[in-house]
């Protein structure tokens, strides 16, 4: 009997202890984690900047005096030709400095007239008439100043084109600083844009590059590069780019954007999302295990990355990364964590510093696997946002160190 009830011990011990090794190593052992899905997409880089849209050849009309305007054209959006007046300042003072100079050219007039009637009757009268003439002259040449004074009052089109904006009415005093008129052809427009002076170099005429404006939120709007300014700004640190627009654009002279100028591009990469990447590695899950796989990084973007190496379209990768587990580790996926991303958190540096965005259709959240991007240009745009943030948070970054460095 006392064998018996140790030989049933034994086997009681060894069915809990199997049972709580069983417990162990696939309950309790099982590290809970969240996927994401690699995914196929065409991937761009892209230097942000902001600007605004201008005709691609206009000009400003600006009075060179400080007077009160007595004559404004009501000719905002109507076609005009070079030197047609669009409006008058007072000119009262000056034409009747101008009166009184041709009534005293009209007596040195009749004064010459006299006098070569007797310039031959001795050498006196020669003097006299040849005094007489050059003051004539001199008057002549007075009243053409005048009238240059006066017209210099007038506010002349300095180009054919079209009267996009007036400002300024009668009665107003209006100098050098005030714009009164804009003109200029309506058609091409171009984006004049402000690129920090570090990416500079990565940016080339002929460039495509994707806009966004607030007025046309979702809208995919292009251009491309069509000159970049010599000199840059040495006090903001910025160059000026030129992109120029298509005929059919829906943007209007003065409205504000942000470019995205593509500077490096894929028509096809395979995609995850950063915080997917850990070191040179992604973890991917096979068979209820994670493992390692290690990779390259191609294309950076501010919320998702190129990735080169043994990874392929609708493999699940572990977002974010976990180096705490090592090969082999049991995992459960629990999506339902993801939070669903809307802003771009604070990007790490290295991002930053280029301030990209990533053309794929990949999002934070885990997308279905075998998904591939078919909008690649409303990606761009969307990314934007993103581009945008980390621009500031670089720009706050520079200034920080540089207050630093000066201390």
């Amino acid at each position: 009997m006392k064998v018996l009830r140790i030989l049933a011990l034994a086997v009681t011990a060894i069915a809990v202890g199997g049972g709580a090794y069983y417990a162990y190593t696939n309950v309790l052992a099982v590290q809970t984690v969240t996927t994401s899905v690699a995914v196929q997409a065409p991937v761009s880089e892209a230097i942000y900047g902001t600007g605004t849209v201008e005709p691609a050849r206009w000009a400003k009309v600006v009075p060179l005096q400080r007077r009160r305007l007595i004559d404004m054209c009501s000719c905002e959006g109507q076609t005009v030709k070079a030197g047609q007046i669009l409006g008058r300042q007072d000119d009262a003072e000056e034409r009747s400095v101008l009166h009184e100079l041709e009534l005293n050219n009209e007596q040195l007039q009749r004064d010459l007239t006299r006098a070569e009637a007797d310039r031959s009757k001795s050498d006196a009268a020669q003097r006299d008439y040849e005094q007489r003439w050059t003051q004539l002259e001199e008057s002549k040449s007075r009243i053409a100043a005048q009238k240059v004074r006066i017209d210099q009052l007038l506010l002349r089109a300095p180009l054919d084109g079209m009267v996009l904006r007036r400002d300024g009415e009668v009665g107003e005093i209006a100098g050098p600083t005030d714009v009164l008129f804009w003109v200029g052809p309506p058609l091409p427009l171009q984006i004049v844009a402000e690129v920090n002076e570090e990416e500079i170099n990565r940016i080339a005429v002929g460039q495509k590059a994707y806009l966004r404006s607030e007025a046309f939120p979702g809208l995919a709007l292009r251009a491309s590069v069509s000159q970049i300014t010599p000199k840059g700004d040495p006090a903001r640190k910025t160059f000026r780019v030129y992109l120029l627009l298509p005929s059919d654009t829906p943007l209007r002279i003065g409205m504000s954007v942000e470019t995205n100028i593509i500077v490096r591009e894929k028509s096809s990469a395979i995609v995850v999302p950063s915080e997917a990447v850990a070191g040179d590695a992604v973890q991917i899950v096979d068979d209820g295990t994670a493992e390692r796989v290690p990779v390259r990084i191609g294309i950076r973007g501010s919320r998702n990355v190129e990735i080169i190496g043994a990874v392929s379209s609708g493999t699940q990768v572990l977002s974010p990364a976990r180096p705490d587990l090592a090969d082999g580790a049991k995992v459960r996926i629990d999506n339902a964590l993801v939070n669903p991303v809307t802003t771009e958190p604070e990007a790490p540096p290295e991002v930053v510093a280029d301030r990209s965005v990533t053309q794929a259709s990949t999002q934070a959240a885990a997308p279905t696997p075998g998904s591939r991007a078919t909008d690649p240009d409303g990606a761009v745009i969307s990314a934007a946002i993103s581009a945008h943030i980390d621009s500031v948070v670089n720009d706050a970054r520079r200034n920080y160190a540089r207050s630093g460095a000066n201390r």
